[in-house]
């Protein structure tokens, strides 16, 4: 059992691989061809209670912790992290509406995306504002009882879906004293009038995760949508991107350790020059650094998620956790690539396919040099302005 996990995270872990190998392999290669929503498998992994593991079970979740959600997406990511991806952003809604939702609004929205009834979607992201989130542009003025919103979101997972629920929309709805951007968080579900979607997004990765453009023309919502405090909108998605951060490197693992177990594979069934792959010394050698990777990343990516379980700051080991995972699994993706040769860049292997899902994970909740740039300041290093 590695690393310290209690016999019951064991057992979360071996039934994640177990429903990842009966349910996601299946089905991996085909949606990556289709850039199809895995339907089926989100339905399934809800009635098993994995994605809503983490929250609490008077709001339709499981009651776990974080630290077993984080077993699961490596489990469900070392197959298609695509697919895991579903899981991933849809916990990002759950988290918005667990922490600061009302009684109305969590049995409204959060208890169906916790049992698989619908999935959450989380629109922060604008085509001028990706990583310089206070820059957003989409506004959200008072209109009698309610909000009309004005603007459009990009890159949005979930999106799209037949099972899309509530979106959480991040805008402008006024000014604070110092001049900056008052931003609220307003839910938005899913066929109200003014919502619409622009293209689906055709991506290098993650080709089975549903990422639509939103727009927003006049779309109104009701008061009672507004998520928490008017104006704190911002301050809750920040928080909860910084406990995405250990979520997706939770997918990279899936990536690192599934780009490890394809390679050692197949050096232990393929012949060159009249011996096995595994015998040749460079080729040992990079499945070494591999497994050396994948060792490291886990520490780090546990770490965090048990500090995050015990109330615990976790924002520094996040963003570290986040970036050593994430570019380990480029190099991992690269390198079983590479060992399997031609094979390697043909899509019905899934180490090609992983490989356009591990360049995804460098860019999404915050850039490499996003994470770098936290680190940096956390180590007390001097900052611009």
């Amino acid at each position: 059992m590695p690393i310290g996990l209690s016999e019951e995270q064991g057992m979360i872990r071996e039934s994640a691989r177990r429903f990842a190998e009966a349910h996601i392999a299946p089905v991996a290669a085909e949606l990556w061809e289709e850039q199809g929503f895995p339907y089926a498998v989100w339905r399934e992994a809800a009635r098993h209670g994995f994605s809503g593991l983490p929250y609490a079970e008077q709001d339709g979740g499981s009651g776990g912790d974080w630290l077993s959600f984080v077993i699961v997406l490596e489990e469900f990511a070392r197959i298609d992290c695509a697919i895991a991806n579903a899981f991933m952003a849809n916990s990002s809604v759950a988290t918005l509406l667990a922490e600061f939702g009302d009684a109305a609004q969590k049995a409204t929205w959060l208890r169906p995306i916790l049992q698989g009834e619908a999935i959450g979607a989380i629109a922060l992201t604008e085509p001028d504002a990706g990583s310089d989130a206070a820059a957003i542009r989409t506004r959200a003025e008072r209109d009698g009882d309610g909000w009309r919103l004005n603007g459009a979101k990009t890159f949005i997972s979930n999106s799209g879906t037949e099972i899309t629920g509530p979106i959480v929309v991040a805008a402008v709805t006024g000014t604070r004293p110092d001049g900056r951007k008052a931003i609220s968080n307003l839910v938005v579900p899913h066929g109200t009038p003014g919502l619409s979607y622009g293209r689906k997004l055709k991506k290098i990765g993650w080709r089975a995760s549903s990422t639509c453009e939103l727009f927003f023309d006049d779309c109104r919502v009701p008061a009672g949508n507004l998520l928490g405090v008017e104006g704190a909108g911002l301050r809750q998605t920040l928080g909860t991107v910084t406990g995405g951060r250990i979520l997706i490197a939770a997918l990279a693992l899936g990536i690192l350790q599934g780009s490890l177990d394809r390679a050692h594979a197949y050096l232990r069934e393929r012949s060159a020059f009249g011996s096995r792959l595994e015998f040749f010394q460079a080729l040992q050698f990079k499945l070494a650094d591999m497994a050396r990777d994948t060792y490291t990343a886990r520490l780090a990516i546990y770490d965090a998620a048990r500090r995050k379980d015990a109330g615990q700051p976790y924002a520094l080991e996040a963003s570290m956790a986040k970036l050593h995972a994430s570019e380990c699994a480029m190099r991992a993706a690269h390198q079983a690539v590479q060992i399997h040769g031609g094979y390697g860049i043909c899509s019905e292997f899934a180490v090609a396919r992983a490989f356009g899902d591990a360049k995804v994970l460098e860019i999404v909740e915050g850039t490499s040099e996003i994470q770098r740039q936290i680190i940096a300041r956390a180590m007390g290093l001097a900052q611009e302005g």
